[in-house]
């Protein structure tokens, strides 16, 4: 890129201190608050698989096609198996109603912990949620001490999930800038209920969006009927490109972070400058597929929420 174009964009900050444990967020409720950013690229970072799951990931940037409000975008850069540094919030629930289940949580979020957190290039935060949000640990590098944060866990209480997400997007995986250097992913473990938040589904969704996050979930509701929850969870890893997992068993929770690990691993990013580049502040809708391959199914989220000047 020759040039980049001043964008205003809507976002809030809070101040956390990231050394204190156990800190509840300030306001989850939403905010109007402005910083200015360069923005003049949209990033899609995407996974393609063939009908059976099988991860495909000997394509090229000719094989791909990228249409935004319907209209043919120009793909200015692509990586394949991109090795980006990950930026993730593991989002656990702790409220009453997984108690059963809640050791076999813990002890699957540590391993995934342990396996995919690279020290000195990948940073991880952990907030749990009942009544409330609350960061337990910040964005760090530390394995040991993330998984330390996990273990220290304790259920009871009712259900925010969505001020859980909103708070995560937008007070730490928003701010890491500049965005295309960095592999934002939400992993949220939870049944999907929600009882206590004062931001609605569709606005942690958005916050999501604007932060270039994609969602996976693992549901903890092991009755095998889908619930309103699972509807949720789907939902939110529907919109920006990730995956929802529903183990049949909670001891079956380590094999839906390891299924998240691994795609982490075979992820394709492309960038392109949208043509016409507008700064409505409104979302544009966005369509990446595979030319000529109906065979080939293509995960990415669904568009993204333009800047407003």
């Amino acid at each position: 890129m020759k040039s980049l174009v001043p964008i205003v964009m809507v976002c809030a900050s809070v101040s956390l201190a990231g050394q204190q444990p156990a800190q509840k967020p300030a306001n989850v409720e939403p905010s109007d608050t402005r910083i200015i950013l360069e923005v003049n690229r949209v990033n899609m970072l995407f996974t393609v698989t063939d009908k059976k799951g099988k991860f495909i990931t000997d394509l090229g940037k000719e094989d791909f096609q990228v249409t935004e409000n319907k209209r043919p975008q120009t793909i200015q850069e692509f990586t394949a198996e991109s090795d980006l540094p990950l930026r993730i919030a593991i989002l656990i629930d702790t409220s009453n109603s997984i108690r059963d289940r809640f050791r076999f949580e813990q002890q699957a979020a540590v391993d995934f912990i342990t396996s995919v957190i690279r020290p000195r290039q990948d940073k991880a935060m952990i907030v749990s949620f009942d009544s409330s949000a609350e960061m337990v640990a910040d964005l760090i590098d530390d394995p040991e001490k993330l998984a330390a944060a996990v273990r220290s866990l304790r259920p009871g209480g009712g259900t925010a999930l969505y001020d859980a997400l909103y708070f995560a997007c937008r007070d730490k995986l928003q701010q890491d800038q500049p965005r295309h250097k960095f592999r934002r992913a939400v992993i949220i473990v939870s049944d999907g209920d929600d009882n206590q938040s004062r931001v609605s589904r569709d606005q942690a969704l958005e916050m999501a969006q604007k932060a270039d996050a994609v969602i996976y979930c693992i549901s903890t509701n092991i009755s095998r009927i889908e619930a309103d929850g699972d509807k949720v969870l789907k939902y939110l890893a529907l919109e920006t490109g990730g995956q929802a997992f529903f183990p049949f068993k909670a001891e079956d929770l380590a094999q839906s972070f390891e299924n998240i690990a691994n795609e982490l691993r075979h992820q394709y990013n492309v960038f392109y400058r949208p043509d016409p580049l507008k700064t409505d502040g409104l979302y544009h809708t966005v369509d990446l597929r595979v030319k000529g391959r109906k065979d080939l199914i293509v995960r990415a989220r669904k568009g993204y929420y333009a800047p407003k000047m």
